[in-house]
């Protein structure tokens, strides 16, 4: 069981940017010493949900201050991108971190995201397959020609090439069996999300898409890493973790239901298919009702293994990505609760399970 962390850098308490910034670089850092296998920042634009334009720009600051950890993103968005430039600044990190980058990559969701970079988001399924495969192909071939809808190369030398061969992993963020199947096709790996929302059986049946998608592609039906990502909370005692997470986690998904609910005058954009489930689930969701769903994992550190063994025999991931510094928590209580997390719930976890 790998671990890793994602880094949604939101602002809700009032910080100044510059206190945002400098305590989630910290807690980057920090994962190497802490145990933790992998860190995740995520892309995020125009409101305090998060604002990390740019997570390349913050993996290069962590990798000079890291040696083992894996960097990666959770995710680049790639319909606000050109793909020449991802593959050209993430063949730069490889290369920076001496082969430590995973790409993780999605087609984003927030409908002010899109608007504000004046793009087409009912198109962003078809920007996000041409991209793909013009970044693999940036990465892998020596001079490129692409005459997609979106993007165009003719005998382009792009440069530099990742250390990674025949490139670095690429983690898909998926929530429809259909896009399980695409990344399974693609050899891919799976980003899923209990924390939006998503239930054990529609993981078991994406995941059974992955793993058919793969063996028609002629690839290991059993390969491939499933990384899922869900709030976690150990403390001390049951009591005091819950106290300490209830009003970060409402925050989160108050805040979330404002920016994925869709603009009062037109439907939802049917190119995110968990639009109107998040929405929903958003809107209404109570903290006593997380904390007997696959979404949260928040208790003391026995709970805490206890559930995750659980999550994992029933979602099927040998990746799990925590998301803890949620809602302006205190920099000391996240710090502590990773602590927890890699020190005891993760051995915990790994002693039932193995590490896969």
């Amino acid at each position: 069981m790998k671990l890793g962390m994602l880094h949604l850098f939101e602002n809700p308490v009032g910080k100044t940017e510059r206190e945002v910034v400098r305590e989630q670089f910290d807690l980057m850092v920090a994962a190497e010493d802490l145990g933790f296998d992998s860190i995740q920042p995520a892309e995020h634009h125009f409101s305090e949900y998060g604002y990390l334009a740019s997570p390349q720009v913050s993996l290069a600051a962590v990798a000079s201050r890291t040696r083992r950890l894996r960097l990666g993103t959770g995710v680049v968005v790639l319909p606000f991108h050109n793909p020449i430039r991802v593959a050209e600044d993430f063949a730069f990190l490889d290369l920076l971190s001496d082969g430590r980058i995973d790409l993780g990559v999605g087609r984003g969701y927030q409908p002010m995201e899109f608007e504000g970079f004046g793009i087409d988001q009912s198109r962003s399924r078809q920007m996000f397959a041409e991209a793909v495969e013009l970044i693999k192909r940036c990465w892998t071939e020596e001079r490129v020609t692409f005459h997609g809808e979106f993007y165009r190369a003719d005998e382009l030398w792009v440069r530099p090439k990742p250390v990674q061969k025949p490139h670095p992993p690429i983690y898909m963020a998926c929530l429809s069996p259909d896009s399980f199947a695409i990344a399974g096709a693609a050899g891919h790996n799976v980003f899923m999300s209990s924390a939006f929302g998503l239930t054990v059986e529609q993981a078991k049946a994406g995941i059974a898409a992955y793993r058919q998608a793969r063996a028609d592609a002629g690839l290991d039906p059993a390969g491939g890493r499933v990384a899922n990502l869900f709030m976690i909370y150990p403390g001390d005692s049951m009591d005091q973790a819950r106290r300490d997470f209830r009003d970060p986690v409402l925050w989160y998904y108050r805040t979330i239901a404002k920016y994925v609910a869709p603009p009062v005058d037109r439907p939802p954009v049917k190119s995110y298919e968990g639009y109107q489930q998040v929405t929903r689930m958003a809107q209404a969701v109570q903290f006593e009702d997380l904390l007997n769903s696959p979404i949260l994992v928040c208790g003391d550190v026995d709970y805490c293994t206890h559930k995750v063994i659980d999550m994992a025999r029933e979602f099927g991931f040998n990746e799990m990505l925590c998301w803890t510094r949620i809602g302006g928590l205190e920099q000391r209580k996240v710090l502590r609760a990773m602590d927890l997390i890699a020190g005891k719930v993760i051995p915990g976890v790994k002693k039932v399970l193995g590490d896969t």
